[in-house]
């Protein structure tokens, strides 16, 4: 009897631009098409089935997903039932442009359509390319299936959207208003994370520390109802009922679920980071001791310009706030430079705010101009691109120089891990991860699995990373193989 096994297998390959809420999309996506029957290749001359999603945030993004595009019209060409999908937020924002540049792309699809990807394939399939983009939903994808490439830790959307008005951002254009999930809904599906071996949460959000905001304005009233619990959980209906965010009684519940022993989450605004969130990593083990706070600038001016709602001095207040509270804080950024009418004082201030604040890591950016925001339209105030990139090489030094300093101090000390697998760079080395998010690389004496928990002593400081030797491993992973696409 002929084997046919090789003719009825399909594969896909996805491609990610851009920030972990595209990440946990791409999950989903690849979620869908495993339930659809497809397997996962890396290598595009083996799908059936293509899926780049995209992000909008910087202009090197718009031009990695038009070069690829490129490549794959003559695949296209040599495969014509190879399917071609662009999802995400370059999708949301730009439909007609890669319409026009691409008309070999099959789906077009947005941020809100992620549910739909296989179905729109399977259209595109019968009647020919398809786009279809929902301008803004209050469905949130939490109970598509999900493909982890990390079996021990896993993220979890809290909300979606922003209603901050940032004047370089477009993501409130492509991911619509602040929108938080059921409080409830949260816990349980960090539950049922837990009792799938998963023992690393990381809570993600456009502005993760405003949660839960626009459910209290919703109940604030004297009469709740039913459901108020479900929507704002038992703190809150059991307290005074003000319309305030619940991220900090978020946390703490999400902490307390059994089996669950790091909890993380990005990105907060500074300006609405709260005592009671500091006060809470302050006292519970659970929660890592670090925190990424966006700076984007340290002058006045150019925060003011930017909107982002505070100054240099209030972020460096919150800073001390959380290194006075919280033991041993680890401290991460992302800062923008040549923003436009940024001045040589402007910039000089934002280094003195780096040195100041002592970075362990920092996520440096060359302003980017994204059409339909207000910075945008500031052509006669742009830093002129030479300048720009001078400017970034004094900050890299800035932060370069915080970052080795912090993991020196770590020489020396035990630090508990998290194993993630085999060094990318060197395969006779595993990579774990700290608490402070810092990567430890350590010979691979024995065979480790990936998840779990180990001390080991720091030997040597990199500037980004540290070296280690093992110690003992002091856990290891529940679940015994990878977690198979489930619901989440």
């Amino acid at each position: 009897m002929p084997n046919t096994l090789w003719a009825v297998i399909r594969k896909y390959a996805i491609r990610t631009y851009g920030c972990q809420m595209n990440e946990h999309d791409t999950e989903r996506i690849a979620g869908l098409l495993e339930m659809d029957g497809l397997q996962q290749t890396e290598l595009f001359e083996e799908a059936d089935v293509i899926v780049l999603n995209t992000c909008c945030i910087r202009e090197n993004a718009d031009n990695k997903l038009y070069g690829q595009l490129g490549n794959l019209k003559k695949l296209k060409e040599q495969r014509p039932d190879l399917q071609i999908a662009v999802g995400g937020c370059l999708a949301q924002k730009d439909r007609e442009i890669i319409r026009d540049k691409a008309p070999h792309v099959d789906v077009v699809f947005g941020t809100h359509n992620v549910g739909r990807a296989t179905g729109l394939l399977a259209e595109a399939r019968d009647n020919g390319p398809i786009t279809e983009i929902i301008e803004e939903s209050e469905a949130f994808p939490s109970a598509l299936p999900v493909k982890r490439n990390l079996s021990h830790a896993a993220w979890v959307t809290i909300q979606i959207g922003c209603d901050n008005s940032c004047a370089f951002c477009i993501v409130p254009a492509v991911r619509g208003r602040e929108i938080s999930r059921p409080y409830k809904e949260l816990v349980g599906e960090v539950e049922g994370l837990a009792a799938a071996g998963i023992t690393e949460i990381t809570l993600l959000g456009q502005n993760v520390n405003s949660y839960g905001r626009d459910l209290t304005l919703k109940l604030r009233g004297d009469e709740l109802p039913p459901n108020a619990e479900d929507l704002a959980g038992k703190a809150w209906v059991a307290g005074s009922r003000r319309s305030r965010p619940l991220f900090s009684d978020l946390l703490r519940s999400v902490a307390a679920v059994d089996g669950i022993r790091r909890v993380r989450y990005t990105s907060p605004h500074p300006k609405d980071l709260r005592p009671e969130t500091i006060s809470a990593m302050s006292e519970i083990a659970e929660l890592c001791e670090h925190l990424h706070l966006p700076l984007q600038s340290g002058s006045d001016e150019v925060l003011a310009a930017m909107h982002r709602g505070y100054t240099a001095d209030r972020y460096l207040e919150k800073v001390k706030r959380a290194r006075d509270q919280i033991d041993d804080l680890a401290l991460s950024t992302d800062i923008i430079v040549g923003f436009p009418g940024e001045r040589e004082v402007d910039f000089e201030q934002t280094l003195e705010v780096a040195a100041e604040a002592r970075f362990d890591n920092a996520y440096t950016f060359v302003y980017s101009p994204r059409p339909g925001t207000e910075a945008a339209e500031l052509i006669d105030e742009y830093v002129p691109a030479s300048v720009a990139s001078a400017r970034m090489d004094r900050l890299r030094k800035v932060i370069e120089r915080s970052s080795r300093l912090g993991n020196e101090s770590r020489v020396g000390r035990r630090e508990e891990i998290i194993v993630e697998g085999s060094s990318k760079r060197d395969p006779n080395m595993l990579t774990g991860r700290t608490r402070h998010n810092r990567l430890v690389h350590f010979p691979a004496n024995q065979p480790i699995r990936s998840g779990s928990y180990a001390q080991v002593e720091v030997t040597a400081a990199r500037t980004f990373n540290l070296l280690g030797e093992l110690v003992e491993i002091t856990s290891a992973p529940k679940h015994r193989t990878r977690i198979p696409v489930v619901a989440s």
